[in-house]
């Protein structure tokens, strides 16, 4: 396992990306965080602290937007310490073009595709 934190973005696990799918069990998994745990900045400017939470600014912007009021008010917002997943996806074989079959990732539902 990696020394690097789950991304906190609300939304990181519903995204379908490559990246992001796990063919085996047919879930979106969220990301780990850009940065490793143990990176220190020791007064340099060449990266964000934040990145230590979050894979990309999407998800930093995604989280402080949902956030902001709690944060506001003081209130305790919850740390997230697993990977979540959202499934019931599958890989999806479309038309042939000159350089091979294409596919895509799509939400599956019983065996049905969902649109």
């Amino acid at each position: 396992m990696p020394n690097k934190h789950f991304c906190q973005g609300p939304h990181c696990h519903t995204r379908v990306t490559q990246d992001r799918f796990l063919k085996s069990r047919g879930v979106i998994r969220g990301r780990y965080a850009y940065l490793d745990m143990d990176k220190h900045n020791n007064g340099h400017y060449y990266f964000n602290a934040s990145d230590k939470y979050f894979c990309s600014q999407g998800c930093k912007i995604e989280w402080l937007s949902e956030n902001m009021e709690n944060i506001e008010q003081g209130r305790p917002i919850e740390f997230i310490r697993q990977r979540r997943e959202t499934g019931g996806y599958a890989k999806v074989k479309n038309d042939e073009s000159r350089w091979g079959p294409e596919y895509n990732i799509e939400r599956v539902d019983n065996g049905q595709i969902v649109e």
